[in-house]
């Protein structure tokens, strides 16, 4: 059965590992399954930060976007070859590394992070299709978005793949055609090229917010390559999945700074909408599924790792696709309150949640990535991800989740934010090099406690190592 053939049956599997004669697909599906879930209002905002937020001119927004979106998508895309290799999500793999209790430490905060940006994306649903309904508030756009993200959930895997396929085909042309009509038809205002000016601390804002765009998907891309056959292999992986999500962040991003410049006044939704006078109704309508895309994305994660974290504290229970649906709606109901709660500061919100997030999501990934890559190449014991004791990983990996809370020591003084700043942002001018800092000091801190670690005490791994090698 290929997968096309499979979008509408319900999902029966949930965390539990994919069998090999279940596996299908192919690595084009990684691409647009990152390129069109990217196509939305949400990476349009966040790419106008940097001419809002940051005050950079259009040449300059560019250039760190596209540093940003280059970079950290290397971080996200290694994740890619995970999924194939051990048929799990990614938040049950996370138990390899930080013990079964351990792992609760990073699931918790995923789950958080999840249902942010389900939250974000549907204020900024609502806000598309109230600007199309004039006259009509943006809660019945935010529970529309919400209404149709809600069953791609819950159908599961295949659902969210087919989504993002047409999302790939209908909002990537649909994005040529806004570029197309904001220049040649609408016009830039004469000034365009030197509005705003380069400041050092905003170059790097915009490049840390692109970057951390990147990094912020690395929980999710093993929950949506685990289905994928174990041969797919590690660099038919990496690349379909890096330049899927480069590309489609990016791409939008551009749109975004450039609305932002050209319509300061405006939120860059409405100022979209002003920009594409004629064919706004059908942009921002395209827009909204693609939020649509990416909540169904979200919201499944954030179910998956929140059977994750019952499933550790209950490691006899199997849930399988009632609990989803049941732990879906209750998920979608909390992100629909935290919607309608926060949409009239959402701007000032999201901006700060994003930035939180680079600071707790960055020293995670280095973890895992080294564990993976460096120190176990790839071979993992499955079934002791899901024993209560851990199996031969234990409960708590003291060495993993030292060095987690180091790494989000470590980046305090190089914070810049409006929550917080650091002693050395303000020496350099505001200037955020936190996440730089992050992964330069979790990285090696990591391997080098970890190999001495299992040097003295990781017989039982080192022979499954050799044994599976």
């Amino acid at each position: 059965m290929t997968t096309r053939e499979q979008p509408a049956r319900l999902e029966i599997k949930t965390i539990q590992p994919i069998a090999l004669d279940q596996r299908h697909g192919t690595p084009k599906d990684l691409f647009t399954v990152w390129f069109g879930s990217n196509l939305m209002l949400l990476t349009i905002v966040t790419g106008g930060l940097a001419t809002t937020v940051f005050k950079l001119p259009f040449a300059w927004s560019v250039a760190g976007l596209l540093v940003g979106n280059l970079v950290g998508a290397v971080f996200m895309a290694l994740h890619a070859a995970q999924g194939p290799t051990l048929g799990v999500p990614q938040m049950v793999q996370t138990r390899g590394q930080f013990g079964s209790t351990g792992s609760l430490l990073v699931v918790g905060i995923v789950i958080v992070m999840y249902i942010g940006f389900l939250a974000s994306n549907l204020v900024e649903g609502g806000e598309a299709i109230a600007s199309v309904a004039h006259g009509v508030s943006d809660v019945p756009g935010i529970a529309f978005v919400g209404l149709i993200s809600v069953v791609a959930a819950i159908f599961g895997y295949d659902l969210i793949h087919a989504y993002a396929r047409a999302t790939s085909y209908v909002a990537g042309a649909t994005l040529l055609l806004a570029f197309v009509w904001i220049i040649a038809v609408h016009g830039l205002p004469s000034d365009f090229g030197t509005r705003n000016q380069y400041g050092m601390p905003g170059f790097l804002g915009t490049i840390s917010v692109a970057a951390l765009w990147q990094i912020a998907y690395a929980p999710y891309v093993s929950d949506y390559s685990r289905y994928l056959p174990p041969d797919t292999g590690v660099r038919s992986a990496f690349w379909a999945s890096y330049w899927g999500c480069a590309l489609g962040s990016l791409l939008p991003m551009i749109l975004g700074a450039l609305v932002g410049l050209v319509e300061p006044d405006r939120s860059i939704v409405r100022g979209l909408a002003a920009l594409t006078t004629g064919i706004a109704p059908l942009v921002l309508i395209v827009f909204s599924i693609g939020v649509a895309t990416a909540n169904a994305m979200n919201l499944y994660c954030a179910v998956l790792s929140t059977l994750t974290f019952g499933q550790t504290l209950m490691p006899r229970w199997s849930p399988g696709a009632r609990a989803r649906t049941v732990v879906t709606l209750l998920l979608f109901a909390l992100s629909l309150g935290a919607a309608l709660l926060g949409k009239d500061s959402f701007i000032a919100n999201y901006t700060n949640f994003i930035l939180l997030l680079l600071y707790v999501l960055v020293p995670w990934t280095a973890i895992n990535l080294v564990d993976y890559y460096l120190l176990r190449h790839g071979h993992y014991d499955v079934d002791a991800f899901f024993r209560h004791d851990g199996g031969i990983y234990g409960r708590v990996n003291v060495v993993a989740v030292s060095c987690y809370l180091l790494g989000i020591l470590v980046q305090l003084p190089f914070i810049d934010n409006r929550l917080y700043q650091g002693s050395i942002a303000k020496a350099l001018g505001g200037a955020d090099l936190s996440w730089i800092v992050g992964l330069a000091i979790t990285a090696p801190a990591y391997y080098w406690l970890a190999k001495r670690a299992r040097s003295t005490d990781g017989a039982q791994v080192d022979a499954l190592d050799r044994q599976r090698a």
